[in-house]
């Protein structure tokens, strides 16, 4: 599936200034998540120009342009804006040529200045691309922040995540998603999650019903995205099972074709699931920090060679 995001977004997050747009910039869609300089291509390779890229003509781009006379910088702009790039931004406020409106206007092709250096234009743009057109999938769960640590919350209907999600609310800590938990894979070695727009921030409790988190508990109890550190899920207690009592193991599981931190939590009748998982959150961000309580201990009890073994 193609995901798209519109060029409006970019000019509201970015305060980009529209100096040309064939048509309202709500309808110019963005599809790819990369972008380009083409100093290259202005200056006669053409060869793996993508237009479906954003072109950002820096200090650079514009130098060289000013270094050749009218006719060759006439045909250089010329031979840009005919591939029908989705977008030419200039930054740092250059001064933009005659010729690059004309030849806008003749292809289509909207073109936005930046107060920015090229650099931190680029980096922004790559940041708002990444996340918005980043593969994704949606889970049945909950998402949760925990002490600086997502946790997304998993289990059978019914297991008490959204109730658990709640209590961690009222001991100050931040819902992003109940029910439905929308996933992105921003990077190779991050996932981004977040609530579809329509159920932000509300909370179905059973007995009770649809609750809205932000106006119950306030705008600081709920957050728009986190990154998701943690999987938890909640099986009902099972006596046949044998659950990890010394966290020696280090469990993941793949998500999105990324192996992230996995445990299973048996939910039993008078366990505190909401100070279970603040103490996960915090063991999880002890492990990455390279602590193991679990191995301290065996360490002072002489067992250390039975963890290698």
């Amino acid at each position: 599936m193609e995901f798209s995001v519109k060029l409006s977004k970019l000019v509201k997050d970015l305060g980009l200034e529209v100096v040309y747009t064939p048509c309202a910039v709500e309808e110019i869609k963005i599809i790819s998540a990369d972008v380009n300089r083409p100093g290259l291509f202005l200056a006669g390779y053409h060869e793996y120009f993508d237009p479906k890229r954003i072109q950002i003509c820096g200090k650079v781009e514009m130098s060289f342009l000013e270094g050749l006379d009218e006719k060759e910088r006439t045909e250089r702009i010329h031979a840009l804006f005919a591939t029908k790039p989705v977008a030419v931004m200039i930054s740092r406020s250059l001064y933009i040529y005659d010729t690059m409106l004309e030849f806008a206007a003749e292809y289509g092709v909207p073109v936005l200045s930046s107060a920015e250096s090229t650099s931190r234009l680029m980096s922004d743009i790559i940041s708002i691309l990444g996340v918005e057109l980043a593969p994704r999938i949606t889970r049945h769960g909950v998402l949760v922040e925990v002490y600086g640590e997502g946790i997304l919350i998993l289990g059978d209907s019914g297991v008490g995540k959204s109730e658990t999600a709640v209590e961690l609310v009222k001991r100050g800590h931040r819902l992003i998603a109940d029910d439905a938990v929308e996933l992105r894979r921003v990077s190779n070695r991050t996932i981004v999650g977040a609530a579809p727009e329509n159920i932000r921030h509300f909370i179905e409790l059973r007995g009770i019903g649809i609750i809205n988190v932000a106006r119950v508990f306030g705008s600081g109890a709920v957050k728009a995205t986190e990154r998701v550190d943690l999987v938890v899920e909640l099986q009902h207690w099972d006596k046949t099972k044998n659950y990890s009592r010394t966290g020696l193991e280090s469990e993941t599981i793949e998500l999105m074709g990324l192996e992230v931190p996995y445990t299973v939590i048996p939910v039993h009748p008078g366990r505190n699931l909401a100070v279970i998982l603040e103490t996960a959150a915090i063991c999880n961000r002890q492990k990455r920090m390279g602590y193991n309580a679990a191995e301290e201990l065996m360490e002072k009890l002489g067992l250390e060679n039975d963890i290698s073994g």
